[in-house]
């Protein structure tokens, strides 16, 4: 049982997810919160990681760590989303194992799921069809942590699950338009064109591609929830089962933004998966139910936006 004085050890705690936890954590009134740079502790480096672990001995990890990046960076750069990916999953994974760490959780993504998949995607759709071509290397690290944490359950009695969250978005959100997802690169681009007082923006692909986005605190709570919760299943979803256009999103911005542009789509570039929700009754059937606002969570993150241009501008 993980309490309020257990030892959790939060690998990726400056990210968005991770810092997310580790804030929602601290408000409860965890006492035993474990983090360090990333400067002190290189996660590819397997025999430093799996020291750190033996040495702290935290009762939980919980994996937020990874190499991540829009559909772009995706494309790009394929080998470095698998090796990095795969390195620090295993070596954290493994580590904890080793460590003799009882209790993990593994931070997956819902592009596990096949290109064409159905709608919404549940958990027994995983390897049912091909992925989707522009993230397709981060898709298959993420699946090999899937069935890691499966097999170490079942072979060593371990409590190692996995949650698979859609398209995030909140406060220390990557806003660079070279690397970040489509949320926080909208947000840039339509803020960006206010300011140069322009009359239109170009977005990627058609705009038809439907994604489920999901505010950084309510999957959060959702991790909350699921500490001292045992799943029979190798993972569950987490969302909020509903899925809008690209080309929504853009309007529902420059409505909250207060501009309007005419919206120019690059249809050279592409869409990436046609379709993104997930199937989020696994979940409820534990217990679980989203407390969500999307308006809310839009004025957390543009107000963490505007501070950090202003930091960046300075």
């Amino acid at each position: 049982m993980i309490n309020k004085k257990s030892k959790i050890f939060i690998a990726g705690h400056r990210g968005m997810v991770g810092s997310s936890i580790y804030r929602k954590l601290k408000k409860l009134g965890y006492k035993n919160l474990i983090v360090v740079d990333k400067k002190i502790l290189n996660l590819l480096d397997q025999k430093k990681v799996y020291n750190y672990l033996k040495r702290n001995s935290p009762k939980l990890v919980i994996i937020a760590a990874a190499k991540v990046g829009g559909i772009l960076a995706n494309s790009k750069f394929k080998e470095k989303f698998l090796y990095e990916n795969l390195q620090i999953q295993n070596n954290l994974i493994h580590g904890s194992y080793l460590a003799k760490v009882k209790n993990l959780i593994f931070l997956g993504s819902s592009c596990i799921y096949p290109r064409n998949c159905k709608q919404p995607m549940r958990e027994e759709h995983i390897l049912s069809g091909k992925l989707e071509e522009t993230n397709d290397a981060y898709a298959v690290a993420k699946i090999a942590g899937i069935y890691m944490c499966l097999n170490y359950s079942k072979n060593y009695k371990l409590n190692y699950k996995c949650l698979m969250p859609p398209n995030m978005y909140g406060p220390g959100d990557n806003y660079d338009i070279n690397t970040s997802h489509f949320f926080s690169a909208l947000i840039k681009k339509i803020s960006l064109a206010k300011k140069l007082n322009k009359k239109s923006i170009i977005l990627w692909g058609t705009g038809n591609a439907q994604r489920e986005l999901m505010f950084v605190e309510d999957f959060a709570d959702a991790l909350i929830f699921f500490i001292n919760k045992r799943i029979k299943e190798p993972f569950i979803n987490i969302g909020t089962g509903k899925s809008y256009s690209i080309k929504w999103y853009a309007r529902f911005l420059m409505k909250k933004i207060g501009v309007q542009l005419k919206i120019k789509f690059d249809k050279r570039k592409p869409d990436g998966m046609p379709k993104k929700c997930l199937d989020i009754s696994l979940a409820r059937k534990y217990g679980w139910r989203l407390k969500s606002n999307f308006d809310v969570g839009f004025n957390k993150t543009y107000k963490d936006f505007q501070k950090i241009i202003k930091i960046n501008q300075n």
